[in-house]
């Protein structure tokens, strides 16, 4: 039985977090009682930051935002959705290449659990080229990353690559 209050969660590897995320994340959490911040743990994927890192970092970016709360997850991302009585699961859509992808994981998990609903939601236009592996990709090679994402994901990620 779902809750009255409307929580949807926004699943993602966040690897790292960057401004078309908490775009999403801010407006989203707008809409809805409550907003969880998911960190998919995927063994396929080698993501540079641990998925304890991922939270942390997370947790320093949507600390001013009162209806946010940030965990992780194994699995699939529906059968977390049921175990947190959310009504639905976000996603950000940037081209036309992500809605195919997207649509397709949409109708997989209405398939698996029809009581979930998949939103999708653009980020601003400013961050409409952005993802994690290029925000990596630049900052590896010594590229300027400061309009892409908070300060203390920037100084995180600069650690990393000096290690």
């Amino acid at each position: 039985m779902q809750s009255e209050m409307k929580r949807i969660i926004y699943p993602g590897t966040f690897d790292p977090i960057h401004n078309g995320h908490l775009d999403i994340a801010n407006r989203a959490a707008k809409i809805f009682d409550e907003l969880v911040l998911v960190v998919a743990i995927n063994k396929e994927k080698n993501p540079l930051f641990t998925s304890d890192e991922r939270i942390a970092l997370i947790e320093k970016c949507v600390v001013d935002i009162k209806n946010v709360r940030v965990s992780s997850f194994n699995g699939l991302v529906v059968d977390y959705a049921k175990s947190e009585e959310a009504v639905a699961i976000i996603r950000g859509l940037r081209h036309v290449s992500d809605f195919e992808f997207e649509f397709q994981m949409a109708m997989m998990n209405y398939n698996l659990n029809p009581e979930i609903t998949s939103m999708f939601m653009m980020p601003d236009e400013k961050y409409i080229h952005l993802n994690s592996t290029v925000i990596k990709d630049v900052a590896r090679l010594g590229g300027d990353i400061s309009g892409y994402i908070p300060e203390s994901v920037k100084s995180a990620l600069l650690e990393k690559y000096r290690s």
